[in-house]
């Protein structure tokens, strides 16, 4: 029988490892991630990696297998990805993706059209933008008005991708998205997406609770640690960013921690918002959470 792929996706916060964890024993799958961030090997408590034991459960793949210090894209991970795939299929029914990262998930599923050749007069304009008091918002403005649909799923305080989706929009005339699904390629495999969601209500509870607990944990020791490659792209992340602020002394630990949850709540719903904009076919159905993971 051909091997499907189960993508298993859905806003942080709302319970995915741990459900991934059950469909994946269910499946004998193991895990493929396909979270931005949990691929970096020096970033775990403020991306919330799986556990040790979660980890020696079941076989995952993209779990801290990159550097900070190694530029990394999307377009990368559809290659590396796909090429794990190609190895994988063979031996198992079912494989399991894992991760909230919409943009990867395009690529994997639809991978990516050629990017415009990037203008170093133009990034260097809106880099400088991007730095003086109110310019990463202009960015946004800018970005909200040429492609609105990558304004509600991207990370807004994330100013590499927010530069970068606005520069691509400026070189091309066309909207970033667009670079996403205007020839998607043809999959030798069947993929069906699974979309987790919760409550609003309890959704940012859980979240709030979350990062108490990464503060518990030694979030801020981690990121006391990284904070001398703050500057690098991985790190432009909600939980790096407002501690990097807190130790430059714009505002103490407590608003600091409020600033991550209220971020991430903000970053929850933009991911809702997108995956609520996915057309609901047979491939996109609604997972509820087992209330006992």
């Amino acid at each position: 029988m051909a091997t499907k792929i189960i993508i298993l996706t859905g806003p942080t916060g709302v319970g995915k490892t741990a459900q991934s964890l059950a469909i994946a024993r269910l499946l004998g799958s193991p895990v493929i991630n396909c979270d931005s961030r949990q691929i970096y090997r020096e970033m775990k408590i403020g991306v919330a990696r799986p556990s040790t034991e979660e980890l020696s459960g079941v076989r995952h793949y993209f779990i801290a297998t990159h550097s900070i210090h190694q530029p990394y894209s999307a377009g990368d991970y559809e290659r590396e990805a796909w090429d794990l795939v190609m190895q994988l299929a063979p031996s198992f029914e079912y494989l399991l993706l894992t991760g909230g990262s919409g943009l990867y998930i395009d690529a994997f599923l639809n991978g990516i059209d050629q990017m415009p050749v990037p203008d170093p007069v133009l990034r260097k304009e809106l880099m400088q933008m991007a730095e003086t008091p109110g310019g990463l918002n202009e960015l946004r403005m800018r970005l909200r008005e040429m492609d609105p649909v990558t304004y509600g799923r991207i990370d807004l305080s994330n100013k590499r991708r927010v530069m970068r989706a606005t520069e691509v929009c400026l070189l091309s005339g066309k909207p970033y998205h667009t670079f996403l699904k205007n020839t998607p390629k043809k999959r030798p495999f069947s993929t069906e997406v699974l979309l987790m969601e919760r409550p609003r209500e309890e959704l940012y509870r859980r979240i709030d609770r979350r990062v108490l607990q990464m503060m518990e944990a030694g979030l801020e020791e981690e990121a006391r640690g990284l904070y001398r490659y703050r500057k690098l792209p991985a790190l432009q992340t909600v939980g790096y960013r407002e501690l990097f602020d807190h130790f430059e002394g714009k505002y103490p630990l407590e608003e600091a921690v409020r600033l991550i949850q209220r971020n991430t709540r903000r970053y929850a719903k933009r991911q809702l918002t997108y995956w609520r904009n996915v057309p609901r076919k047979e491939g996109h159905p609604l997972l509820r959470p087992d209330p006992s993971l």
